[in-house]
């Protein structure tokens, strides 16, 4: 609660005035920089087993993820990823038209500028390299990005 109290506290204090708006100089560098990123795995979907399978190097960096329950999936929606679908701003949230539109930053949208997903998903076992969760809002196949443990979940059940 602490820390969530000191994350308000900066977002209040940023609204009221703690930042400036960005220039126009560096809204015209942002245009023209590019990013590449590279996905760890992907998403697996089979029968009623839900699993993010990373590549074998990175392995590695699953040491200590079995005593969290939790895992932040970080993957892409490379199935909306048109020129097109990534100018669409405003959307009506969950593609009902009874929704008023609203701005995709202030929802989950799968069509945004970047199509970088997050998921919250509890963690089922761990095997060497893959990782069965028990559901994820995200297409067979699609590819991860990155994990994060949910440290707010820190203790597992040990009979799992």
């Amino acid at each position: 609660m602490k820390y969530l109290c000191i994350v308000a506290l900066t977002i209040v204090s940023l609204a009221v005035g703690g930042c400036a708006g960005p220039s126009s100089d560096s809204i015209a560098q942002a245009a023209e920089e590019h990013f590449a990123l590279y996905p760890i795995g992907k998403v697996v979907k089979q029968g009623d087993k839900t699993m993010i399978v990373l590549e074998k190097k990175y392995q590695p960096g699953l040491l200590g993820l079995d005593k969290l329950s939790h895992v932040t999936v970080v993957y892409w929606f490379d199935r909306n990823d048109t020129p097109e679908k990534r100018a669409i701003l405003q959307v009506h949230p969950r593609g009902n038209r009874d929704n008023p539109l609203t701005g995709v930053f202030a929802t989950h949208s799968p069509v945004r500028p970047n199509l970088i997903a997050v998921s919250k998903c509890n963690i089922v076992s761990i095997d060497e390299n893959v990782i069965e969760v028990e559901e994820i809002d995200a297409f067979d196949g699609s590819p991860v990005l990155d994990l994060k443990g949910d440290f707010f979940f820190l203790h597992r059940p040990d009979n799992l």
